[in-house]
C-alpha cells in the first residue's frame, strides 16, 4: 500500500516537467490529492491540489498559470504539470490522498498516505 511519485530531475529555468503520483494497493478515486513542495530549509507547503473528481483545482499563488494539476482514476494516478519553471520551484516533491473527497485545508490530519517524494532541481 503507497503513493508512488515520481518524475522529477534537474531542468534548466524556462523548462518543463511531469510529476506523476500512483496509488498501488488502495483506493484513489474518492479523494482529494494535494502536490506539496519543500524547498530546501523551508516547511513543506502546497502547491496545488485536486476533488476527487478532477472538477475543482487549487493552485498556490506563486504557480498559478505555469501548473497544471490532473488525474486519471481508471490509472490511479494524479499529474503536476509544471511549465516555465524557476529556480525557486527547486524542491522535494511530494504527493498526499486527502481523507476527503473535496479540497480543503492543508492541515497535516487531513491526510492518510503520502509519497516519498521526488526532487526537482531548477537552476543553469
Amino acid at each position: 500500500v503507497q503513493l508512488q511519485a515520481s518524475g522529477g530531475g534537474w531542468v534548466q529555468p524556462g523548462g518543463s516537467l511531469r510529476l506523476s503520483c500512483t496509488a498501488y494497493g488502495l483506493t484513489f478515486s474518492n479523494h482529494a490529492v494535494d502536490w506539496f513542495r519543500q524547498a530546501p530549509g523551508k516547511e513543506r507547503d502546497v502547491v496545488a491540489a485536486i476533488n476527487w473528481s478532477g472538477g475543482t483545482t487549487y493552485y498556490e499563488d506563486s504557480v498559478k498559470g505555469r501548473f497544471t494539476i490532473s488525474r486519471d482514476n481508471a490509472r490511479n494516478t494524479v499529474f503536476l504539470h509544471m511549465n516555465s519553471l524557476k529556480p525557486e520551484d527547486t524542491g522535494v516533491y511530494y504527493c498526499a490522498r486527502s481523507v476527503e473527497k473535496y479540497i480543503s485545508t492543508a492541515d497535516p490530519s487531513n491526510y492518510d498516505y503520502w509519497g516519498h517524494g521526488t526532487l526537482v532541481t531548477v537552476s543553469s
